[in-house]
C-alpha cells in the first residue's frame, strides 16, 4: 500500500508484505484471497501508522486506487463472502490439457482464432481457462454457479467487491484492463462477448460489470475483523492491471511510448493510441487505459515473459545457490559473463512470441569449467534476451523502432542488470529515480476520477521525473552473437512436455 502526494506525485509512504504463493503440484500456482485480503488490510493499517508519526493527516486521502496482477482468478460465494477455491495465479500451468480441449473444437487448431475479438492467444495464461478448470473440477464451485451464488472476478474485483460492503451489497465490477485479460471480452465493443462465453462454457450472469479505469466505484467501508476503519468513506476510484498502471505510471499517454517492468514475470507494453494493432510477431493486443466513463478507450501491445525475478527467486529458494536476490546479483557481477552457459528460463511454458506450453526450462552449454556464478550471470542474461525477442516483435509490428526503453519493477535495482540489458538491447535503458510507477499509475487514475478530481493528466501538469540512463557498452557484434546462441537454446527446451501425464499426476 502506497500513498501519493496528488500535486508533486511524491511516495508519502508506504507497506508492503510477501504474499506466499502455493505449489500444490508442479506447475500449479495458488494464492489464499483471504491472505491477500488481510495484507491490504494490514498494508492500510501500517501505512496509516507510519504516517501518523510523518504528522501528515489521513484524513488527506482523498481516493484510492486498486492495481492487481492480471488473469490471477479467484471465484467466491456472495452470500456467505467466502473464496471458493484458492486463487489460480496468472502463470499456472494446470490448464494445459484444458486448452488442448478446447483447440480440438477450434477449425485447424488455431491458437488465434478470437485473436480479432480479444487480441488474444488461446494459452494456459489467461482467466477463461482457469475458471473453465475450476467449473470442471471443483464441486463446490460448481454448485454455487446452479444456485446463482457465485462471483467470478480477478483479484482486483475481489477486493473491489469485499471493501465495498462484501455481502451487504458490495459491488462486483472490474474495470476494462482487467476484462481484457479474460478472453471473454470484446475489446472494441468493451462487452461480455456472448459467443466466447459460450465457447468456454461460462455463465455470463457470474462476470463482474466492466467499468473505466477511473471513476468512482464505491467507498470503503470498515473492516469488521479489524478495530481501524482508517480510510472508511475514502472512495476506491482507479482500478487498473499491473502493467497497465505502470504504462500510466511511466506516463507513456502518447502512441509509440513503451514501458518494461521487470517483477515475476516481464512485460513490455507500448501504447497505440485509440486504435488496435494486430500482432504478427506473437504479441497481444490489450486495453492500455480508459480514464474516465466518457474518456475514449487506448490500447496497447503488449509482449508477456512469464518468468523475469521469478528466476532470481528460483536460484535462490530452490538451488539454493544464494540466500538474497542481491547475492544473485553479486554472484553475476563477479564473472561478468556466463562463459558460454545459456539459460532458458521456461518453468511455465514459453509466452510471448512463441507461446509454446510444451517448452521447459533449460541450462545449456555446460562445462567443467561451469560454476554458479556463470549460471546466475546467465539467469540475468535470460531476462534481458527475452526482453530483446519482445522488442524486436514490437519494433516488427510498430514499423518504429524504439529509440530508447523505460524500465521499472523491482529488478531495475540491480545497476549490473540495467546495464547488461542496455548491451543486449543495443539502445539505452532509463529508470526513474522513483521505481514504484505501478502503484503510482492506479493512485493516478484514482485521483483524476470524476467527483475526487485531485490530480490531472493533461501532459503540461505532469511532474518530471528524474531518470537513470543506462547506455550501451559492448560492441553490437558481440551482442547479437550472444543473442543468436540464445535463440538456439529457445528452441532447444521446446515441445518438451505433452499432457500425456499418468494418473498418480507424475509425468510419463
Amino acid at each position: 500500500f502506497q500513498v501519493f502526494n496528488a500535486e508533486t506525485a511524491e511516495l508519502l509512504s508506504h507497506h508492503q508484505v510477501e504474499i506466499k504463493q502455493e505449489f500444490p503440484r508442479e506447475g500449479w500456482v495458488e494464492q489464499d484471497p483471504k491472505e491477500i485480503l488481510n495484507s491490504v488490510y494490514e498494508c492500510v493499517e501500517k501505512t496509516c501508522e507510519k504516517m501518523k508519526q510523518l504528522n501528515i493527516n489521513i484524513a488527506n486521502i482523498r481516493a484510492i486506487g486498486v492495481t492487481n496482477q492480471r488473469e490471477t482468478t479467484v471465484v467466491w460465494d456472495k452470500t456467505t463472502g467466502e473464496p471458493l477455491y484458492n486463487a489460480i495465479v496468472w502463470l499456472d500451468l494446470r490448464t494445459q490439457s484444458t486448452v488442448e480441449r478446447l483447440l480440438n473444437r477450434v477449425p485447424g487448431k488455431n491458437k488465434t482464432f478470437s485473436k480479432f475479438k480479444t487480441g488474444l492467444p488461446l494459452s494456459t495464461y489467461f482467466s477463461a481457462v482457469k475458471l473453465r478448470w475450476l467449473l470442471d473440477n471443483v464441486e463446490e464451485i460448481r454448485k454455487a454457479v446452479e444456485e446463482q451464488r457465485a462471483m467470478f472476478g480477478t483479484v482486483d474485483s475481489w477486493l473491489i467487491w469485499v471493501c465495498i460492503c462484501g455481502t451487504n451489497g458490495g459491488i462486483h465490477c472490474t474495470d476494462v484492463t482487467n476484462a481484457s485479460r479474460t478472453m471473454l471480452f470484446n475489446i472494441h465493443s468493451l462487452e461480455w462477448d456472448p459467443d466466447l462465453c459460450k465457447f468456454f462454457d461460462i455463465p455470463m450472469e457470474i462476470l463482474p460489470t466492466v467499468r473505466s479505469s477511473s471513476e468512482i466505484y464505491g467507498v470503503m467501508k470498515i473492516c469488521p475483523s479489524r478495530e481501524s476503519g482508517a480510510l472508511t468513506g475514502v472512495p476506491i476510484s482507479g482500478c487498473l492491471g499491473d502493467q497497465h498502471a505502470a504504462l500510466v505510471g511511466q506516463m507513456c499517454f502518447r502512441d509509440g511510448q513503451a514501458k518494461n517492468t521487470y517483477g515475476t514475470g516481464c512485460f513490455l507494453l507500448c501504447n497505440t493510441g485509440q486504435k488496435t494493432v494486430f500482432s504478427e510477431h506473437g504479441l497481444i493486443t490489450t486495453i492500455a487505459y480508459k480514464m474516465g466513463k466518457d474518456k475514449p478507450v487506448f490500447y496497447a501491445l503488449e509482449g508477456s515473459v512469464a518468468i523475469a525475478g521469478a528466476v532470481v527467486r528460483w536460484l535462490r529458494d530452490n538451488l539454493g545457490i544464494a540466500k538474497t536476490s542481491q547475492e544473485v546479483e553479486k554472484l553475476a557481477a563477479d564473472v561478468g559473463t556466463s562463459y558460454g552457459c545459456y539459460f532458458v528460463p521456461a518453468f511455465s511454458g514459453l509466452y510471448a512470441p512463441y507461446w509454446e506450453p510444451s517448452a521447459r526450462g533449460i541450462i545449456c552449454g555446460l562445462t567443467q569449467f561451469t560454476n554458479k556464478n556463470h549460471i546466475a550471470f546467465a539467469a540475468l542474461e535470460a531476462v534481458c534476451f527475452q526482453t530483446r525477442e519482445i522488442l524486436d516483435a514490437m519494433n516488427k509490428d510498430c514499423g518504429i523502432p524504439l529509440n530508447q526503453l523505460q524500465v521499472d519493477g523491482g529488478m531495475t535495482n540491480n545497476k549490473i542488470f540495467m546495464q547488461l540489458q542496455s548491451d543486449i538491447l543495443c539502445i539505452p535503458v532509463v529508470k526513474p529515480s522513483m521505481p514504484e510507477t505501478t502503484a503510482l499509475g492506479a493512485a493516478m487514475a484514482a485521483g483524476a476520477a470524476e467527483g475526487v478530481e485531485v490530480w490531472s493528466l493533461n501532459p503540461g501538469d505532469l511532474t518530471a521525473v528524474t531518470c537513470e540512463r543506462f547506455e550501451p557498452q559492448i560492441n553490437p557484434e558481440e551482442s547479437e552473437y550472444r543473442y543468436a546462441r540464445w535463440k538456439k537454446a529457445v528452441m532447444k527446451s521446446m515441445g518438451w512436455e505433452t499432457s500425456d501425464v499418468p494418473s498418480n499426476g507424475k509425468p510419463k
